[in-house]
């Protein structure tokens, strides 16, 4: 058991970031795909892994991976796996499934049939024809593609972006993982000042405070495997208290953000409250228009507001040129906006000098970046 193989699924586009977030942990050997980083671990690696990963959507480990052309070969193919190592007597394991370019086409007939495969495999390690299934949830999912059947079992549960902090949403939330990438993607450190002129319901200010103390994501929520006796409490236990140690909350942070809507700052300055950064943290109401930058070198992260969005095409489009006014202000910002905008530059006022397809939800993005100079110490900076 110590020895699995896993899977930390994500957005596409967001592949690279969670590689490297992985291999900041420790882990050297990823491989990526589309959507997902495979990288090896133990039982306390999925602790650390959920606990940690700020852009990735859950930790999987797959169980199997063989080709199923039929029925039968799903079947056998399921039912040589070892379920008894990980699902116990009375565990409840739902199956779910998805299937692209593949022959069995069928996905609620191909979730039966792993089921039953299963539960036969069940019936003989533990010598019973009936399992009551009112235990721990272990969650499997079988995914066809081009004829090969890959099944995983689910680590964490509800996905990683639920921190935990926010119970209410604005009208178009922005996902902690997707605006964590954003911190990542940019060049910003806590030793700058941050400035979201769109922050909505504050999940870009509250994922860059997050970043800069160091506080894992998952530190205030829980996780599916928690109960799991494959995985014991010692291993949580001993993630949390790393996790604990290693924040940096004596690190001071500039970092606000405003809004021209008043309820979306009521429920920022609530998640803020919840995530325990209430003081760290400047949220107000205020059009972008009257937004005024202080500081030197600082970073404006932002999703400004779109016509599939929010408003209309020519409010968003205002809206985009009144950034860009503001930061005429301010030569030695960095601007870090994502937007699906074909037109953003031109509204802006000039080009990106670089731009990074991303996805918000189904929707394809660019975060256009403009980058003022670096402050003095640079050689504290990524590029």
């Amino acid at each position: 058991m110590t020895n699995l193989q896993l899977i930390a699924t994500c957005p596409m586009g967001l592949e690279a970031i969670v590689a490297r977030e992985l291999q900041d942990l420790g882990y050297s050997d990823t491989r990526t795909e589309n959507g997902r980083v495979n990288f090896a671990g133990g039982p306390a690696d999925i602790c650390r892994t959920n606990l940690w990963l700020r852009t990735a959507d859950r930790i999987l480990i797959k169980m199997g991976e063989f080709e199923a052309r039929t029925f039968d070969q799903l079947f056998e193919g399921t039912k040589a796996i070892d379920w008894a190592a990980f699902i116990p007597k009375n565990g409840e394991f739902p199956v779910q499934g998805r299937s692209h370019k593949s022959q069995l086409t069928s996905v609620p007939a191909c979730q039966g049939i792993v089921k039953k495969a299963i539960v036969e495999k069940l019936k003989l390690s533990y010598k019973t024809e009936w399992f009551p299934e009112d235990g721990e949830l272990y969650a499997i999912e079988v995914q066809l593609l081009k004829d090969r059947a890959q099944i995983v079992l689910d680590t964490t549960g509800p996905s990683l972006h639920k921190r935990g902090y926010r119970k209410l949403v604005t009208e178009a939330p922005l996902k902690e993982t997707m605006a964590a990438a954003m911190v990542l993607l940019s060049r910003w450190r806590p030793e700058r000042p941050l400035y979201d002129p769109f922050c909505g319901s504050g999940t870009i200010p509250i994922e860059a405070a997050m970043i800069g103390w160091n506080i894992a994501p998952g530190l205030r929520r829980s996780f599916t495997s928690e109960q799991w006796p494959i995985i014991g409490q010692t291993h949580w236990d001993d993630a949390q208290d790393e996790a604990f140690d290693a924040v940096r909350d004596d690190v001071p942070l500039e970092i606000a953000g405003s809004d021209i809507d008043a309820e979306a700052i009521e429920v920022a300055l609530a998640a803020a409250a919840k995530a325990g950064l209430a003081k760290e943290l400047t949220l107000r109401t205020l059009p972008v228009a009257e937004v005024k930058l202080s500081g030197d070198y600082g970073c404006i992260i932002t999703n400004p507001p779109y016509g599939e969005r929010l408003g209309t095409e020519r409010e968003a489009d205002r809206a985009i040129r009144e950034l860009g006014d503001i930061v005429e202000a301010a030569p030695s910002w960095s601007v870090f906006a994502l937007s699906p905008s074909k037109e953003f530059e031109r509204d802006y006022g000039r080009p990106a000098q670089k731009k990074r397809k991303l996805y918000n939800g189904r929707i394809e993005c660019a975060l256009y970046q403009y980058l003022g100079p670096l402050p003095p110490f640079r050689n504290q900076e990524r590029e």
